[in-house]
């Protein structure tokens, strides 16, 4: 299976490390070529200095030919323009973004994006931790309801130029929605 994962930090070097030693094909893209140290030593995979928010870059990655993109990034909109792209442009069949925000979080599933968030995944394990019961939900990714909507015009100019993303139409999430994503 082929996998592309953009963002070689603690999480997606892991994720790429362990696939490429169960004998999977990935491609890893970061803009740092340092970042790629965090890969096991004799990591089978590829790593790609690159923008997993330019078109290029994918299209060089093999995006096309992938089964499995993971948005990773410490950025919430790099992350979801990522894979905005990966879902339109390359039609890769499955998409996960990693959001720090709860409430992107799940605005983007109700857009068609499927996201995990490791705020949500970190209260309920501080909260377990304490011996509370489990969120339901909050550990899991949220799947999206809805499919992907196209980056918004000018999105891959404003992330090159540092600027905030353009704004994105969220649809409210409706009850069966909800239950549907753990309940929030």
């Amino acid at each position: 299976m082929r996998v592309i994962i953009v963002g070689s930090g603690r999480v997606g070097a892991g994720m790429a490390s362990q696939l490429a030693e169960e004998g999977h094909e990935v491609v890893i893209l970061d803009t740092r070529t340092e970042s790629f140290r965090r890969l096991a030593p004799g990591f089978s995979g590829q790593a790609l200095r690159g923008d997993g928010t330019d078109t290029s870059v994918l299209e060089r990655a093999g995006a096309a030919e992938a089964e499995w993109f993971f948005a990773l990034t410490n950025g919430d909109n790099r992350n979801i323009l990522a894979a905005q792209l990966a879902k339109q442009s390359f039609a890769v069949p499955h998409v996960l973004c990693k959001i720090n925000d709860p409430m992107r979080s799940q605005a983007y599933a109700t857009l068609g994006i499927d996201t995990i968030n490791r705020t949500e995944m970190m209260i309920d394990g501080i909260a377990r931790y304490m011996g509370k019961p489990a969120v339901p939900g909050a550990a899991d990714v949220t799947v999206a309801v809805v499919p992907a909507v196209p980056p918004p015009a000018g999105a891959q100019e404003a992330m090159r130029a540092g600027e905030p993303m353009p704004a994105v139409p969220v649809t409210p999430i409706a009850p069966a929605t909800a239950d549907r994503t753990g309940g929030r």
